[in-house]
């Protein structure tokens, strides 16, 4: 999930909140947002909107977290994002994995930039 500031003066303006998949069962919370993807499926606007989604359901239950200073996957690719990373790794399903990648229309082709110089930065494992 992107979380944008509207605070003009914020130094980090972007945060990105992350959750790690590997090919297994289902992700329930996926399941509960597929007609929500489905529909962005069907919407050709570049500001697609996927409906409201409340992210308690995400269920970070894991208390231990990567946090980073690093930029947007995507075009513009903007730097200083926040990034922080759930260190628990959830399963998904193939058949997920599919749908997300066709609401994105280019089917992930473009989700991702190549590696970049970590210009001294440093990759926090936070929590106890």
């Amino acid at each position: 999930m992107v979380h944008k500031s509207t605070d003009p003066s914020s130094k980090h303006r972007i945060a990105v909140i992350g959750v790690l998949y590997k090919i297994g069962k289902p992700n329930p919370f996926l399941s509960k947002l597929s007609q929500n993807i489905t529909s962005l499926v069907n919407q050709e606007s570049e500001h697609r909107h996927p409906g409201v989604i409340d992210p308690r359901e995400i269920h970070m239950s894991c208390r231990r977290y990567y946090n980073y200073i690093g930029s947007l996957t995507v075009p513009p690719c903007t730097e200083g994002v926040v990034w922080t990373i759930s260190k628990k790794v959830r399963t998904v399903s193939l058949d997920q994995v599919k749908l997300l990648r066709k609401a994105v229309h280019d089917h992930a082709a473009k989700n991702a930039r190549p590696l970049q110089p970590d210009h001294r930065r440093g990759i926090q494992l936070i929590g106890p």
